[in-house]
């Protein structure tokens, strides 16, 4: 595992830059007065990235690709989106139904996957998009438009909220761990939450615990001293109220975590609080607000129990490897004549990324949860995890 920059070490600001940053601490500092002087670090991580204009993935700069600071599996390879259509198509011919994609990001996932499904036989009525940035929303808007026949385009829909009633397949990529967490840690025999307070910048500083409710469904183990993790029922609210709406179908949930039993490991004792900038990835979430992706891994086992709780069912559990493979993405890799070299090699690096343990391959995850859908799923017929959950 390679060391973490220091933030001395990660690239300087331009001037637009430290413009933006500072105007986004500066609203941080307002909010904190605001409130009495802290905030609780969810809080603080809702506003770093989703207040308007401001927020990381409100603003206005470039966030994937090789140009952002991070590149998402959709944009490593074409492949991922072709074996990812089998799984949704299945759905969607079984439930004659609609897609609904979280978080559509470029706008890639949702073009290629409408190209394909287009060329299955297997399309949606409607494929609706969620998007809480207007900027992302426009640049979707931009990318559908150019890659999409008119046909298809005319199939898409953005939404503001979550839909009424919803028949279809549930599609989020790199969702969850981009909704803001809540960080606890043990001392002196208590659970105390991290916040922030501010003098002369932005400072950590913790409190005594006022919601139990975000321990609750801590396991009962002897926590080391200063023992540091993160809770997030705001993830679980967004599956609850999901499988409320779905009143037939699948949610599949594609992201970066582990069951609960290894996310609240002794040893895992300063949490899995992620950033990224410009391709550099560290562990302070106070450094340049407004202007890095702030993330937390995904505890699965708190998700899937959540599911259970609002009517749906743990349809499937695995690794992102075994997801694509049980789909079938060696086989569309053999598409590719090996002969063709400048073709054929780029996309053999670009799917090993995608399936090698040392990369993607383990730490991402798939879940499906479902409602009223009794066919064995495709991208689940072989490896399934559900019982580590």
């Amino acid at each position: 595992m390679m060391a973490q920059p220091k933030s001395s070490q990660l690239p300087a600001l331009d001037a637009n830059a430290q413009l933006h940053s500072d105007q986004m601490r500066k609203h941080i500092q307002q909010q904190i007065n605001a409130k009495g002087g802290w905030i609780s670090f969810a809080d603080y991580m809702q506003m770093a990235l989703y207040t308007p204009h401001l927020g990381y993935y409100s603003g206005d700069a470039n966030k994937f690709g090789q140009a952002g600071d991070f590149v998402t599996a959709p944009e490593i390879s074409p492949l991922f989106t072709q074996a990812l259509a089998k799984q949704v198509g299945q759905v969607v011919q079984a439930t004659a139904g609609d897609v609904l994609e979280l978080g559509a990001g470029t706008g890639q996932l949702a073009s290629d996957l409408l190209l394909h499904l287009a060329d299955i036989g297997q399309l949606p009525q409607r494929y609706f998009i969620l998007e809480v940035s207007a900027n992302l929303r426009q640049r979707q808007q931009q990318t559908l438009q150019k890659r999409l026949p008119a046909a298809l385009y005319a199939r898409v829909q953005w939404l503001d909220a979550l839909p009424a009633a919803l028949i279809g397949v549930v599609v989020a990529n790199e969702v969850l761990d981009a909704i803001p967490v809540h960080l606890i840690e043990w001392q002196a025999g208590q659970w105390l939450e991290r916040g922030l307070s501010f003098d002369s910048g932005l400072v950590w500083q913790s409190q005594p615990l006022q919601n139990a409710a975000l321990v609750t469904g801590m396991p009962p183990v002897q926590w080391p001293e200063g023992y540091t993790t993160e809770v997030c029922p705001a993830a679980q609210g967004l599956v609850a109220s999901l499988g409320h709406k779905l009143q037939q179908g699948m949610m599949l949930w594609i992201d970066y975590g582990f069951p609960a039993h290894e996310y609240y490991h002794p040893q895992r004792n300063q949490g899995t609080l992620m950033c990224h900038f410009q391709h550099y990835a560290h562990d302070d979430p106070l450094i340049n607000p407004g202007l890095q992706d702030i993330t937390a891994h995904v505890n699965f086992t708190a998700i899937a129990e959540t599911a259970l709780t609002a009517g749906l069912s743990c349809a499937g559990y695995t690794t992102q490897a075994q997801f694509l493979i049980n789909c079938g993405i060696l086989q569309l890799l053999e598409t590719v004549m090996p002969d063709d070299s400048a073709r054929y090699l780029p996309m053999v690096a670009a799917v090993q990324k995608l399936l090698s343990p040392a990369e993607m391959g383990e730490l991402f995850k798939v879940l499906a949860l479902t409602k009223g859908l009794s066919v064995p799923l495709l991208g689940f017929v072989s490896g399934d995890k559900r019982h580590q959950l």
